[in-house]
């Protein structure tokens, strides 16, 4: 999917996962006033969400790579209010441009930890800048069942390489996102925790909630054609075109739900050689 469009489907689904997200943002109790970073940071609709619950003595900065992305960031801040109090900029999760403990906490949401690869180097950079005593965040999609009555092509969906991605046929299983705890034990953060928090959608659904699960449908099972079979590819057709007098959202009783996991833990107050070595 193109960016411009993936973009569009972003801010689309989000719809439905913002109070989702707020939820988790609220479990990790950050401190009114505190200055943070978010990693991967999208379109930036999550640096405000964490701006807002810093208060107004807070400051977030968003960091991405895609620039189109972080345009948008900046021009959303800015019909928010917020300009003030967060940032934006272009950068790798690999090599953090910011000094050693530059923040009281970092948070990062589909992106360090559940990019393909060893998810060590990026969440060590996470854990360089902030402060002792910080939190470290990360959070991702983790599960969802969103064609109720149809489990079986469900499970055929989520087993293309769509629907496990960024998880890939071969990866070591350690590198799986929610082997999250063991990779903050192994960098020393201490009080690791991890929360499962669900959201849900059902019938009678708002305009605004059945573009979410269009574009959520579109982004989740992209490109999946290749690896059905005809039947399961005519069935997805029938059951998530918009355009089907099948589609599964048009049930009277239609219901889904999703869940995103976070990890979380604290920089102990160490030598910063001693824990990130």
């Amino acid at each position: 999917m193109e960016t411009g469009a993936y973009l569009q489907k972003l801010i689309e689904s989000n719809y439905l996962r913002e109070p989702v997200i707020r939820s988790v943002i609220r479990a990790l109790e950050l401190p009114a006033g505190s200055r943070g970073l978010d990693v991967g940071c999208g379109y930036g609709a999550q640096v405000l969400w964490l701006a807002e619950a810093v208060g107004p003595a807070g400051h977030v900065t968003g960091l991405d790579l895609r620039r189109e992305f972080l345009a948008c960031a900046g021009g959303l801040a800015e019909r928010a209010g917020l300009s003030d109090r967060t940032a934006f900029r272009e950068g790798d999760m690999y090599n953090l441009p910011f000094d050693d403990d530059s923040f009281d906490w970092a948070w990062s949401m589909d992106c360090v930890g559940y990019h393909p690869g060893d998810p060590l180097p990026p969440l060590k950079e996470l854990v360089r800048v902030v402060k002792p005593g910080g939190i470290v965040a990360i959070a991702a999609w983790s599960s969802e069942r969103l064609l109720p009555g149809y489990p079986r092509l469900e499970a055929r969906l989520g087993a293309t390489a769509s629907g496990i991605a960024p998880f890939a046929q071969g990866d070591d299983p350690e590198s799986h996102f929610l082997r999250a705890l063991g990779w903050f034990h192994k960098l020393g953060l201490v009080e690791p925790t991890a929360r499962t928090i669900a959201g849900q959608a059902g019938a009678p659904l708002s305009d605004d909630l059945r573009r979410a699960l269009i574009g959520l449908f579109q982004m989740r099972w992209e490109g999946v054609q290749s690896e059905l079979s005809q039947e399961d590819w005519a069935a997805y057709q029938q059951l998530c075109c918009p355009e089907s007098t099948d589609f599964v959202l048009d049930a009277p009783g239609y219901y889904a739900f999703f869940t995103y996991s976070v990890f979380w833990g604290k920089v102990p107050n160490c030598q910063r050689s001693e824990l990130i070595r």
